[in-house]
């Protein structure tokens, strides 16, 4: 094995995310690995610097060979912490053999990837797997035949229904699609190819967006067509997308942020799992890996080593900025209270040529996470249902949802609903939200879970509107497939006054300095 790339030694020595080093690392790039189908697997291998048996840990993504950070947060600083780490790429991409498929090669790939660990001397036939987002989803994919060899699991930021991941509420979620499509299709194998192409979809990307057909605007922003994406954009019915059985029998850390991509499947993936810690931060998708960093290793650490787990369930509870450890989630004691908010008929116009634009929560752009609203309630396509300053704290601890009585003067329509706290000087921040196609009779709308103090004072708002594009691709108002459809129809939305919102509510813990 060789040294580490010079760039990844001045990391370690001028940059310090995680605990101290228990051991120097070397590392051993590009091994092939056969896939099943016997196609290599580029391989780099990241082990500490020293004798003795140490166990492994796998991870496995179309990106996680393309260079910083991951070579540098998931290769070096889990392997000086005394493990053999493996950074595999999928099948068909970073110079791995065979052709990619978001979904038919991963649990194959990764059985592979355990036989072929069996025969390596240094491996001790202790099994640790590791890492987010896709990294995770890898994971779920090698739980249908779990090998025996697999001791933990740590999942972060991931997903395990790729239905509800791109096509929940029942409208598609282009943003994801397209930045999360540039990780996976781009194949970079340098970190200057991936900022090549990150520059090129920032360059596009509205353009991409605003364009139709959407069909032929979206190659601008990967450089060409893509078969994969166009299967997502093509298929609403939830046969073709799999659902992973969460049934692992093993040891499970989760973590996730209260603006991140799948917040929800993570927590059911948690209430289904009965050895699992769970973590939840006041983080995106990807900032997670950023202020989330200290928490979210420490936690990954404790599963590798085998240690207790510091809780059962870790939370951030935003509007009092401090952390609680819960014996489960939603915590106990917590009820459904029902929030009536409106009191008239309320009529609002959604036009598809100017759709209300998406601004922060689970966004993977510069506007994401929690955001002054501000710009966004100006629009004259949002209406704004506000309630009376509280005279006493409320906290919202469990998943919301708006309960909607509606009707669209179009053959298709969408409602976005947003949960706000507004401050006694007016300023609206983003709690919760969540979008769903309109339907005969009442339409719910999940707005995830959350954890939120609203302080006394402040006042709880509902921002309502026809969509949130990019995120969700705007309704065209035809009813027609999304793709290859040219024309668009602005549509009429009525909310009566049967309408409510249902909030998980808790009772306030006295009020405590912030974290």
């Amino acid at each position: 094995m060789e040294k580490l790339p010079l760039f990844l030694r001045l990391l370690r020595r001028r940059t310090r995310k995680g605990p101290s080093a228990r051991y120097d690392v070397r590392w051993e790039p590009a091994v092939p690995v056969p896939a099943a189908d016997g196609s290599p697997l580029l391989t780099d291998h990241y082990a500490p610097r020293a004798n003795g048996d140490f166990p492994t840990v796998l991870l496995r993504a179309p990106y996680v060979r393309s260079g910083f950070p991951w070579n540098y947060l998931y290769g070096v600083l889990t392997a000086e912490q005394g493990f053999h780490v493996l950074l595999q790429s999928s099948r068909g991409t970073g110079g791995s053999g065979g052709e990619f498929h978001t979904w038919h090669n991963e649990g194959p790939d990764g059985w592979a990837a355990v036989e072929w660990l069996r025969e390596q001397e240094w491996f001790t036939g202790e099994l640790y797997t590791l890492g987010p987002s896709y990294m995770a989803f890898a994971q779920w994919a090698m739980a249908e035949k779990p090998p025996p060899e697999w001791k933990a699991a740590v999942m972060q930021v991931g997903m395990s229904d790729g239905h509800e991941f791109w096509w929940g509420g029942g409208a598609f979620r282009l943003e994801r699609s397209l930045v999360g499509g540039l990780a996976m299709f781009g194949q970079a194998q340098t970190t200057k190819d991936f900022v090549r192409a990150m520059i090129r979809m920032r360059r596009t990307m509205k353009g991409a967006t605003t364009r139709v057909p959407l069909l032929d605007a979206y190659p601008s922003i990967f450089g060409g067509r893509r078969p994969a994406f166009e299967e997502w954009l093509a298929h609403p019915e939830p046969e073709y997308w799999p659902e992973l059985a969460v049934d692992l029998g093993i040891p499970v850390s989760l973590c996730t942020g209260w603006w991140d991509l799948a917040t929800d499947q993570v927590i059911e993936q948690f209430q289904r799992l009965p050895d699992a810690d769970l973590l939840i931060g006041p983080w995106t998708h990807t900032s997670s890996l950023e202020d989330g960093w200290t928490e979210i290793f420490a936690q990954a650490m404790r599963r590798l080593r085998g240690e207790p787990a510091a809780y059962r369930v870790r939370v951030h509870v935003g509007g009092a900025d401090e952390w609680r450890d819960l014996p489960t989630w939603p915590p106990p004691g917590v009820r459904e209270e029902v929030w009536r908010f409106v009191h008239e008929p309320t009529t609002f116009r959604y036009d598809p040529r100017d759709p209300t634009p998406s601004i922060g929560g689970p966004l993977q752009s510069a506007t994401q996470g929690q955001v002054d609203n501000k710009e966004l309630e100006k629009r004259g396509d949002v209406v704004l249902f506000t309630g009376e300053p509280l005279g006493e704290a409320v906290e919202v601890m469990g998943p919301v949802r708006a309960e909607f009585d509606a009707t669209t003067t179009a053959a298709s329509g969408d409602l976005f609903a947003r949960l706000c706290d507004v401050d006694p000087a007016g300023r609206s921040i983003n709690v919760c939200d969540g979008l769903a196609r309109i339907v005969g009779g009442r339409t719910t709308v999940t707005m995830s879970h959350t954890a939120h103090r609203f302080r006394p004072g402040h006042r709880m708002r509902l921002l309502v509107a026809g969509g949130a594009h990019p995120r969700y691709l705007r309704n065209y108002g035809t009813g027609e497939p999304p793709g290859p459809a040219t024309r668009m129809v602005a549509t009429e939305t009525t909310i009566r006054d049967t309408s409510e919102v249902i909030l998980t509510v808790g009772t306030p813990r006295p009020a405590t300095a912030p974290a």
